[in-house]
């Protein structure tokens, strides 16, 4: 529960964010229609509740306090989420459902996102909130109501629901590859090998797979999402180790080839998480039904 004692009204925040802005009283006074001592007296009441000076004056000319400047960065958070729920409340109305959900970046992109259609189709009353940033108490604390994510099938106090596996896959650009076909997959190392920040361990393990081992398995410039890995890829930076369904288009289309033929299986796989207290929540379960349908389905066509 809040504690009320230490909490600022909005009109206080407003003001104090205008003053930083124009470093003038009488300035923020005029950009909020208020009067200059109306003003200095919200700013002054929210240093009381801080226990610490916002501004000083120095030569006559106003100047935030390190305290303020601190303080400034997270007033501009609230007030931004504050406009923003705002808008989307007076945007949908109280009779639209919102869907949080959390994906991976590049799984998101790639693989959700195009199937988006078939569930606006269906539920064209719950919009969708997808987010890529995913943190482990997301969905306990409320922040998601459902996160895709891609390891074990167990997560503490949520439902875990199987989508699919994968297999990993080297690709490079075609301009890439040399002259004479590879005789054994270490020549890869000839080509750059591109890391992926989220799966270091993957080049060691695909060449373990084959009974092969490389030095130069951790080296090579690193990203932090698969999509980079594919464009690196794409525009001949060197070789990505990726998982197939994720590079399905490029391939077909030529744009990326596989110049070692070994898929290696991931001991890991791809699931669908919700809080087990949700799970007859219906625009849960909705969004649990029609994942089940998507998994060998392809996209709904977008004419």
């Amino acid at each position: 529960m809040l504690n009320k004692r230490y909490l600022p009204s909005i009109a206080a925040l407003q003001c104090f964010e205008a003053v930083t802005r124009h470093l003038s009283f009488t300035r923020a006074a005029e950009e909020l229609n208020l009067t200059q001592s109306a003003v200095s007296k919200q700013v002054a009441q929210l240093e009381e509740l801080l226990q610490h000076l916002l501004f000083r004056r120095v030569r006559r000319r106003l100047q935030m306090t390190p305290a303020g400047d601190l303080y400034l960065v997270e007033v501009r958070k609230i007030l931004t989420q504050v406009e923003m729920s705002t808008h989307y409340l007076r945007s949908y109305g109280g009779e639209t459902e919102v869907l949080r959900v959390s994906t991976p970046p590049t799984f998101g992109a790639r693989w959700l996102v195009p199937r988006l259609k078939g569930w606006r189709l269906r539920h064209p009353s719950i919009h969708l909130d997808l987010c890529s940033e995913q943190e482990a108490d997301d969905l306990l604390q409320g922040r998601s109501d459902l996160a895709f994510y891609f390891g074990q099938g167990s997560r503490p106090g949520t439902e875990c629901l199987k989508l699919f596996g994968e297999e990993l896959v080297p690709v490079c650009a075609p301009g890439s590859l040399p002259d004479k076909p590879f005789t054994d997959p270490t020549q890869l190392t000839d080509l750059v090998l591109l890391q992926n920040a989220s799966r270091p361990q993957a080049w060691h393990d695909w060449f373990d797979h084959q009974g092969y081992h490389t030095e130069h398995s951790y080296h090579g410039p690193r990203f932090e999402t698969f999509y980079m890995c594919i464009r690196a890829a794409q525009v001949g930076c060197g070789v990505a180790l990726l998982p197939r369904f994720l590079v399905e288009e490029e391939l077909a289309d030529g744009k990326l080839v596989i110049p070692w033929q070994h898929a290696m299986p991931s001991t890991d796989a791809y699931y669908l998480a919700y809080p087990e207290h949700s799970a007859e929540v219906p625009k849960v379960r909705d969004f649990v039904k029609w994942m089940l349908e998507q998994i060998d389905s392809p996209p709904v066509s977008p004419m």
